[in-house]
């Protein structure tokens, strides 16, 4: 008769009883992540999440994957060719004559003239009913107008009055016609801007922008990528930066690589928009059976599951199941149904999504090379299950070990 250990006894009534879930574990097994997409209920079969085999068609499907886009949101609508004068904008009003002696010339001198036939009237700030100040014509609407409407409109209101009025309307800050920068701006140093660019608004003199992170808009019409250089680009790496634009009641976020690398997306700015330049750095986190468990970054524009598992560390020989690589992700429901269209989770705008790749398989080396990580993946490896015995006989080895001790002591002494 064969003398079966009381060691090997116990460990087998352990693994039949089901007593590994209760073992130190670093997350489920590959077959409690499969059996966990669905609960059952007594109104059926409860789903909780996608189980998604990964394959070349779904690679494929996942390229299709909708993003943000600026173009989508806004369009690309020019700038108008002359933009208007708004109310706060910083407004200059210089005012010629044809001879001395006039309103707004210096007078005669010993019957000689001092040559001087022009005044400057003091900036004014557009006030809130769209009118500024002029001597012997009186308050002149200006907002909403072009300035060489603005400019006739001062010459006929002074004519009779002046000596054949000239007049030149200058905004030295258009305020109405800028675009708000925030965020990882350079001048800003990371937030507001001390900008001194010298472009032209909607008059001839140079704008100094102070504070608050605003550029205007020039008459030619800015696109993203040339209000960010005058921002002072970023301070931020290229592919940790993200762009959010506001404009109304309307906000689209997209990568900074995405306008870079795509000209359509370098969308005409408008007055009034808010660009936001925020930092995200992209990032994924291992846990299981991998070298490394610890939120990793992607260093890169995009990284695949083939490098994610190389920063990881790769699978642990001795410790993880190939079979049981999984990536855990948050999908739109778009994706959802061009993977699943009938799932019954596509109801919500997103929808948890396990992907499974099987790393026995050697096509899956190549699958894992086109398959492409999103930020926030969570990427995770289970045990194998020769790894779950091991537990389990480690475990009664150390409970039965000091009882072998003692009977050894035992029979010594005898």
């Amino acid at each position: 008769m064969v003398r079966v250990g009381m060691p090997a006894v116990l460990a087998a009534a352990c693994l039949i009883g089901g007593c590994s879930g209760f073992l130190p574990a670093a997350g489920p097994t590959a077959s409690a992540v499969v059996e966990g997409a669905g609960v059952a209920t007594d109104q059926g079969l409860l789903a909780r999440y996608e189980l998604v085999d990964v394959d070349a068609a779904v690679v494929e499907a996942l390229r299709g994957r909708p993003l943000d886009s600026l173009l989508a949101s806004f369009g690309d609508r020019r700038a108008a060719v002359q933009p208007v004068i708004g109310v706060g904008d910083a407004v200059t009003v210089t005012i010629w004559e044809a001879g001395s002696g006039g309103l707004f010339s210096a007078p005669m001198m010993g019957g000689l003239s001092t040559g001087s036939k022009s005044s400057s009237i003091p900036e004014q700030i557009v006030a809130r009913d769209g009118t500024i100040s002029v001597p012997y014509a009186g308050r002149i609407k200006v907002a909403g107008r072009r300035t060489p409407d603005v400019q006739a409109q001062i010459e006929q209101d002074l004519a009779g009055k002046a000596i054949q009025p000239q007049v030149l309307v200058t905004v030295n800050s258009p305020l109405s016609t800028s675009v708000t920068v925030l965020g990882e701006a350079a001048a800003g140093g990371g937030g507001g801007a001390r900008l001194a660019a010298a472009r032209g608004g909607l008059g001839a003199g140079p704008v100094s922008v102070l504070g608050g992170g605003r550029v205007p808009l020039t008459e030619k019409g800015d696109r993203l990528l040339d209000v960010i250089a005058t921002a002072g680009g970023v301070s931020a790496p290229v592919n940790e930066t993200f762009v959010r634009l506001s404009r109304g009641a309307t906000t689209a976020t997209v990568p900074l690589t995405a306008v870079v690398s795509n000209p359509r997306e370098n969308i005409f700015l408008r007055p009034g928009d808010t660009l936001t330049l925020v930092r995200d750095p992209q990032t994924f986190l291992a846990i299981g059976a991998t070298g490394a468990n610890y939120e990793i970054p992607f260093s890169a524009e995009g990284i695949t599951l083939a490098q994610a598992l190389a920063k990881s560390g790769g699978l642990r020989d001795f410790q993880a199941d190939p079979a049981g690589v999984f990536i855990f992700r948050f999908e739109p429901a778009s994706v959802v149904r061009r993977l699943r269209p009938a799932s019954p989770l596509v109801s919500s705008t997103f929808v948890p999504v396990v992907y499974r790749i099987n790393m026995r398989d050697p096509n899956s080396l190549f699958v894992s090379q086109a398959f492409q990580m999103r930020n926030r993946d969570l990427v995770y490896v289970s045990n194998a299950p020769f790894t779950e015995v091991q537990k389990v006989l480690s475990v009664f080895s150390t409970i039965t070990s000091p009882i072998a001790s003692g009977a050894s002591l035992y029979q010594a002494a005898k």
